[in-house]
């Protein structure tokens, strides 16, 4: 469980939710919204997604005590911006939570990167975190420009299948076929890459 103010916070606390209604039995979104004026409602979703913001938190920055601070701060930032949340087409609450978690999981990354901490692996979250051109968040324009930077010092065609498989998420054959290779040779490309990419930043990509 995580330890500090988001365990068992002051500002969530409140009257049985269940004197009025069963809160658990109503969606993240819901939720969401009746903890805007009702912040005890807030409590039913940090018991939803503590674990797993933990475990997804641990695959970028892997040590525990760093994944407890990520954790804590994306809800705080969660809650803060609950207002905020608009319900759209392909964007539920936890879409959105995961968003704000990963963003928040890598700007912790960049401050161990900062201190010398190298020794993270990057995840494939890392590079659908920097692939979202659409968003306006800061951290990870950063990021992004951070990646791109390393593409820029890597032999081109080594960049580009990098690109197209860990970015744009393409999978071996689609890659070989616009390449006009084989899938063998897609394969020593990414292989090479991920060599090259670990020779510059020395980090390891999954």
């Amino acid at each position: 469980m995580i330890s500090g103010a988001l365990n068992k916070p002051a500002m969530f606390l409140g009257e049985n939710t269940k004197n009025n209604f069963d809160i658990r039995s109503k969606s993240d979104e819901d939720i969401l919204a009746l903890s805007v004026k009702q912040p005890a409602f807030f409590e039913v979703l940090l018991e939803r997604y503590q674990e797993a913001f933990l475990r997804k938190a641990l695959t970028v920055v892997r040590v525990k005590e760093d994944a407890d601070d990520v954790v804590q701060e994306t809800f705080v930032k969660i809650y803060r911006n609950a207002e905020k949340f608009e319900i759209q087409e392909g964007a539920s609450f936890k879409s959105w939570g995961y968003k704000i978690l990963m963003n928040t999981s890598f700007t912790q990354y960049q401050k161990m990167k900062k201190k010398g901490n190298m020794f993270a692996e990057l995840s494939p979250e890392f590079y659908e975190t920097i692939a979202d051109t659409g968003g306006d968040n800061m951290e990870t324009k950063t990021l992004r420009d951070d990646v791109v930077s390393v593409f820029s010092k890597m032999p081109k065609h080594l960049a580009k299948v990098l690109h197209l498989h860990f970015i744009e998420g393409r999978p071996h054959k689609e890659i070989a076929e616009k390449e006009g290779v084989t899938v063998s040779a897609i394969k020593t490309r990414v292989h090479r890459a991920k060599k090259e990419f670990k020779k510059i930043t020395n980090f390891n990509i999954i």
